[in-house]
């Protein structure tokens, strides 16, 4: 029945995929060619468990098979997403694993179900008879729910908001999933509220699934202070500390001892693989929008406020949504070293010029430093929009589209803008054909556009697109400060964590790019006495705001300011 091979035959998936971003099998100059364009997989599952095939990425996997994931439960609704697994007493595998072959599964995970009292209570549970009265239920039979990584994660630890995104990794031979944990609070004093569903929302998470996983309350204080990974065959969650200074995780740490473990055991390849979390970001790049003007009564007009641009590619409909942050690999600028980066670019209030860029590290030794490089507040640079716009309208590029668009449908990649030279700005943007007349048909890489200095390039591979707007391919670096007078922006200095909402900037007083250390970095950290005095004063608070005078919650504010001010060296 198909309730039998829902829950007892197809019960998970199987292998990794991986692919290098710069890297197709081969240049795609023919247009009506199937060939070129694809990507160059490394594939590690149940048939080439080696990990060799496909290209030069080695995954060392051990066990393939995936129980516990994302995909698994997001097509399952109303928490239908169990799995009922283990030996059924028939002596036969039963769970689908490959073509030629089935599988009983041995993990430790799961719930006994071999009792009738276990399979009345979940038969109750998910509404199913089933659970009840099916034969393939053994003395063995285990059972497997909650599978969603952000699900389980709140289960074992309820008092953390975790982040909109997992993502897989390889350790230890196995596929774990990464769930950024994030504590907040809602009423941190002196702190920007923010919501975090409408400063996380842009144009590549506005999808019902995306909305689902969005959280929706506002915060005033949030920290990443703690990484999870759930094991993707036996479901395991492990927490590790990650700030290592954040009294609120301190705070529940001492109420649930022992759940969070230390960052000491963070194990060196799961660390290569720790990126900086999107949503705290997106967090971070809202509040930076505002928070970077110094002078108040600039702030009080608005009119050097910023704001994410919209996405000039994104689907019809969410074209007027912010552009999401994306992954590059770039060059550091401090380290003068390639590094993996997360980057959002700014424009203008109500206006389309661009005004600056943000990055920040996701690398072990740099992680979480954030550098923000300015514009001049007197250039007309293009935003994403009008760059995209300039590249759309080349005589050329509009010929050979209309040309394609009869066989095939073209889709515009992300749009990159990446800061290079001396103070120019690169945008780059790859374009993908798919046959129209074959639903089957995978999409392929077929031309890259580039504009530059108001010239834009059109080619099969980025090193051919520069060269036509005069970039020596060989050469080009992105990691050049957008430089010139910053006068009306300036450097940025404030905390990775965004925890008040506040920029201490030096507003058009310095160096047009600047970098915010994470906080591990070389500031002072309170003593123990100082968090002590801080967070007795910050209890002061809450109570005379729960009591209701106003003279001693006047107080009480005066002593946490008091408090901070020492701590900070004032």
């Amino acid at each position: 029945t198909d309730w039998i091979n829902k829950h007892t035959v197809y019960t998970h998936g199987n292998g990794f995929i991986a692919a290098p971003a710069n890297k197709v099998d081969e240049v795609a100059r023919d247009v009506g060619s199937a060939r070129g364009g694809y990507p160059v997989y490394t594939v590690a599952d149940l048939q080439h468990l080696d990990g060799k095939q496909g290209g030069e990425l080695q995954l060392d996997m051990k066990q393939p098979r995936i129980y516990f994931g994302p995909k698994i439960a997001s097509g399952a609704g109303d928490n239908q997403d169990y799995a009922i697994v283990g030996d059924d007493g028939s002596g036969n595998d039963r769970e689908y694993d490959t073509d030629n072959s089935s599988y009983t599964y041995d993990g430790s995970g799961g719930v006994n179900v071999s009792n009738i009292f276990n399979r009345a209570m979940y038969a109750t549970k998910f509404g199913s008879m089933n659970m009840l009265l099916s034969d393939v239920i053994g003395d063995d039979s285990k059972l497997l729910y909650d599978r969603d990584p952000r699900e389980r994660v709140h289960k074992v630890a309820p008092w953390l908001t975790t982040d909109s995104k997992t993502y897989p990794v390889v350790v230890d031979g196995r596929i774990k999933w990464v769930v950024d944990g994030y504590t907040t609070l809602d009423d941190l004093p002196y702190s920007q509220r923010t919501r975090l569903d409408s400063a996380t929302e842009d144009a590549a998470n506005n999808d019902p699934a995306a909305q689902q996983r969005a959280v929706s309350n506002s915060v005033s204080y949030i920290r990443n202070s703690v990484k999870a990974v759930v094991d993707s065959y036996d479901g395991t969650v492990d927490l590790y500390e990650f700030d290592e200074k954040d009294p609120v995780l301190k705070a529940w740490e001492g109420v649930f001892p022992g759940v969070v473990k230390p960052k000491s055991d963070i194990s060196d390849e799961l660390k290569n693989h720790l990126r900086y979390p999107e949503d705290m970001f997106k967090v971070q790049r809202e509040l930076i929008a505002k928070y970077h003007v110094d002078d108040p009564g600039v702030f009080f007009t608005n009119d050097a406020f910023w704001s994410v641009p919209s996405d000039p590619t994104a689907p019809e409909g969410r074209q007027e949504l912010a552009q999401p942050p994306y992954h590059v690999v770039a060059t550091d600028p401090e380290t003068n070293k390639a590094s993996f980066q997360l980057i959002t670019p700014f424009r203008g209030l109500r206006r389309e010029f661009l005004a600056a860029q943000m990055s920040v590290s996701s690398d072990p030794q740099t992680y979480g430093r954030i550098h923000v490089r300015t514009l001049p507040t007197n250039t007309q640079t293009q935003g994403p929009k009008q760059a995209q716009d300039a590249m759309m309208s080349s005589d050329e590029i509009a010929r050979e589209r209309t040309l394609l668009q009869g066989t095939n449908t073209l889709t515009n990649g992300n749009l990159l803008t990446l800061p290079v030279g001396d103070g120019q700005i690169l945008y780059v943007e790859p374009v993908y054909s798919q046959r129209a007349d074959q639903a089957s048909a995978f999409p392929k890489l077929l031309r890259v556009l580039v504009s530059y200095n108001g010239q834009v390039g059109y080619a099969p591979t980025i090193g051919e697109a520069l060269q036509q707007v005069g970039i020596d391919a060989n050469a080009v670096t992105t990691t050049q400060e957008a430089g010139g007078d910053s006068s009306g922006s300036g450097k940025q200095d404030g905390s990775s964590d965004a925890g008040s909402g506040k920029n201490d900037g030096n507003g058009g007083k310095g160096d047009s790019s600047s970098a915010t250390p994470a906080p591990s970095g070389d500031a002072k950290a309170p003593t123990a006495d100082q968090m002590k005095r801080i967070t007795d004063a910050m209890d002061k608070v809450e109570k005379a705001r729960s009591g209701g005078s106003f003279e001693d919650f006047g107080k009480a504010l005066d002593e946490l300011d008091a408090a901070v001010a020492a701590a900070n060296g004032k």
